[in-house]
């Protein structure tokens, strides 16, 4: 049965149940859970530091009222490294190539933004619709331009996170078919074209990484724009 490129994008069922329940709860069991004891072992301190290094980096530009969010965004972004590092091993499915799951992400945490620049300051917050100096003739054709780009916001984070982890999983797919393909006819060619996907792969995980890093910093800059 030959199967298409695309098939391993496909939710997983078994029985008929969406196993993308399973794979959205399974990350969280990695995560080394703290302890009461005065002196944490390396892994806990390991953790410890790269959130708080990573939070810190984040909220650096964003005023003390955003700082509420810092547990939220913190967690969405371990949550997404961890999702998008799992989908790099053999005959594993990664949640973050479905594009209903990341709107599902960056929808209501754009909404929540704007909703509180709208309570919080909503001279400010209608005031990025309208650059100051903009010529009289050119303010309807700003307003529905800006207007538009706000909205487009939520889906141009899903479909980034979505896009960038889809190509990835084709390439090493298409590659990795080839490698297969080549060994018995040319083994020389083969072999360079495994060290390529091995390569590869390495760029996979630093783009797994990054792309949470980008989703929940973009997330930042717009409540940075809201409080």
């Amino acid at each position: 049965m030959m199967l298409s490129f695309f098939d391993q994008f496909m939710s997983p069922v078994y029985l008929g149940i969406p196993l993308i329940a399973l794979a959205l709860t399974l990350p969280w069991l990695l995560f080394p859970t703290p302890t009461t004891r005065w002196l944490n072992n390396r892994l806990l301190t390991l953790q410890n530091w790269f959130i708080g290094r990573l939070t810190r980096e984040l909220f650096l530009p964003v005023n003390l009222p955003g700082h509420k969010w810092a547990v939220l965004l913190a967690s969405l972004m371990l949550f997404l490294i961890s999702l998008n590092m799992l989908g790099l091993l053999p005959y594993t499915f990664t949640p973050t190539t479905q594009l209903s799951l990341n709107m599902g992400l960056a929808f209501p945490l754009w909404m929540a933004t704007v909703i509180i620049g709208m309570r919080n300051q909503p001279t400010e917050a209608l005031g990025h619709l309208l650059p100051e100096g903009t010529p009289t003739l050119l303010i309807p054709v700003l307003i529905i331009i800006e207007t538009i780009s706000l909205f487009i916001r939520p889906l141009a984070l899903g479909v980034r996170l979505t896009a960038n982890l889809t190509a990835g999983h084709l390439l090493i797919q298409l590659i990795a078919t080839a490698a297969t393909v080549l060994l018995p006819l040319m083994p020389t060619v083969a072999i360079i074209t495994a060290t390529i996907l091995f390569l590869l792969t390495l760029l996979e995980v630093a783009v797994a990484m990054i792309q949470a890093y980008v989703f929940v910093l973009l997330l930042t800059l717009y409540l940075q724009e809201n409080v």
